[in-house]
């Protein structure tokens, strides 16, 4: 393990001793935990979209018709 100095206020760091004592741990114990935490839920990579596959959310509700389709009427507004 590596060895690190970091700077906190003095009141939370004596939070952290206090609590260390009432559950019988060393805060030091404690601090990597809050450190691996955070880097589990903020640092760690996230998968794209890309990566990931489509699911399946079953047919569509009803058919589409010839008057659902927009494509004719965005491109239409696209010329003006």
């Amino acid at each position: 393990m590596k060895t690190i100095t970091i700077n906190v206020s003095e009141p939370v760091y004596e939070e952290f001793r206090e609590y260390a004592r009432k559950v019988d741990r060393k805060s030091a114990e404690l601090i990597r935990e809050a450190m691996e935490l955070y880097r589990q839920t903020h640092m760690q990579r996230r998968t794209s979209l890309r990566d990931r596959r489509p699911a399946s959310v079953g047919g569509p509700i009803q058919p589409i018709t010839g008057a659902d389709d927009l494509l004719g009427e965005m491109l239409d507004d696209a010329r003006d």
